[in-house]
């Protein structure tokens, strides 16, 4: 049987998203809870797992660094699909807790943030502590003997007993995370020509340092009807000032704009690493 790789522990929306898929998609893998995101990127390099499903970017908090820069610095990595999951955060206590008595609320950083308005209306003398997740948030508050909360998905709550006090307790209701599967490809893999996909994903370096020369990339794409839906720019951790870009380009401009313009840019960067052409699944 086939393995993919999510974050843990269980109750994760990492691993609610892989029982969406696995449940509406009817695939048969077995999951393998890894401790964070490297370890899940790293055992898909090395071959150890077929597929890693790893989030990539949260629509109100931003972009998952450890993802970004994993992929920027791989040879072998390739993205297979992406999932649009609808976060919902759940507020759970323990039995016949009153939530007008909760003291102290738990969860990972993330949902503290995107629950932060809820909170200080509704919660504004609780003391606010941040987890390694929201299923280690649920953990937390099932083994306390106080009157403790966790955000955290409906899943996490009931694998420990918990119950919902209060539910879609997010500040804004368009709140999404985008995740990657990734699987191993291989360094002498045959190069992208048929774009049989929704999405491509394009990282490259440029010369920072002259006038002009991002303007001049995105010319590539533009003159072409190539239409980008994310731009986003890391540190290249070489020099100060020096730094990567990733490209998000829609496919409908057909195969050879694509490759047109992707050859154009290629030859305007330093490096450029195609990531792969992929479907768009939402949930």
């Amino acid at each position: 049987m086939k393995t993919l790789g999510i974050l843990g522990p269980k109750g994760t929306h990492s691993e609610e998203a892989a029982l969406w898929l696995k449940k509406t998609l009817h695939e048969d893998y077995q999951l393998q809870i890894c401790a964070d995101i490297f370890e899940v990127l790293t055992a898909v390099k090395e071959k150890k797992l077929d597929a890693g499903l790893v989030p990539v970017e949260n629509s109100l908090e931003g972009s998952i660094n450890i993802t970004l820069a994993t992929l920027a610095r791989s040879d072998t990595l390739t993205i297979s699909r992406e999932l649009v999951w609808k976060v919902k955060n759940f507020l759970m206590t323990k039995p016949l807790v009153d939530a007008r008595e909760i003291k102290k609320i738990f969860s990972h950083a993330q949902p503290l943030a995107q629950c932060r308005n809820y909170l200080c209306k509704n919660f504004p003398d609780a003391e606010i502590v941040a987890t390694t997740s929201t299923a280690r948030a649920a953990e937390l508050v099932a083994a306390a003997d106080d009157n403790f909360a966790a955000i955290c998905t409906e899943r996490a709550g009931k694998l420990h007993a918990l119950t919902i006090a209060a539910k879609d307790i997010q500040d804004n209701p368009n709140n999404f995370t985008r995740f990657f599967e990734i699987r191993y490809k291989p360094r002498d893999a045959a190069p992208v020509e048929k774009f049989d996909g929704d999405k491509v994903l394009i990282i490259c370096q440029i010369d920072g340092s002259r006038a002009g020369s991002l303007c001049e990339v995105l010319e590539e794409f533009a003159q072409r009807g190539v239409n980008m839906t994310r731009i986003e720019s890391r540190p290249a951790r070489t020099i100060l000032g020096a730094y990567i870009f990733f490209f998000d380009l829609e496919t409908d401009a057909g195969d050879a704009a694509l490759n047109e313009s992707i050859r154009a840019v290629y030859d305007k960067s330093i490096w450029l690493k195609n990531l792969g052409v992929f479907p768009v699944i939402h949930a």
